[in-house]
């Protein structure tokens, strides 16, 4: 049964940056996109670069992969450019006073 977890502070994810999580021994990318915080698999589905790493592309809500380029919906997983075909997983986030946490 999938349960919430207390992954960080909201400090701990600036805004339009990511930030790598380790939940039930799944590694979790956290965004902060304008104060709304998403959660996605931290490995992209075409080389497993951290996602967290990549840069936010705002406008599309969207996370570039560092190492080829490949795009995901931070909202729904889905790959939106290639190299990348394959979605990622995406979790369910809620804040709780000041900390982030994270359905799994």
């Amino acid at each position: 049964m999938p349960e919430f977890h207390k992954v960080c502070k909201k400090s701990d994810v600036p805004l339009t940056k990511g930030k790598t999580v380790l939940v039930a021994d799944k590694r979790i990318a956290v965004f902060n996109l304008a104060g709304t915080f998403y959660a996605i698999d931290d490995g992209c589905t075409h080389a497993d670069a951290s996602l967290a790493e990549g840069g936010l592309i705002v406008e599309e809500c969207a996370v570039e992969c560092p190492w080829h380029g490949a795009q995901f919906d931070i909202k729904t997983g889905k790959a939106k450019t290639l190299p990348a075909v394959e979605p990622v997983a995406t979790y369910r986030t809620r804040v709780t006073g000041d900390d982030v946490e994270v359905e799994v």
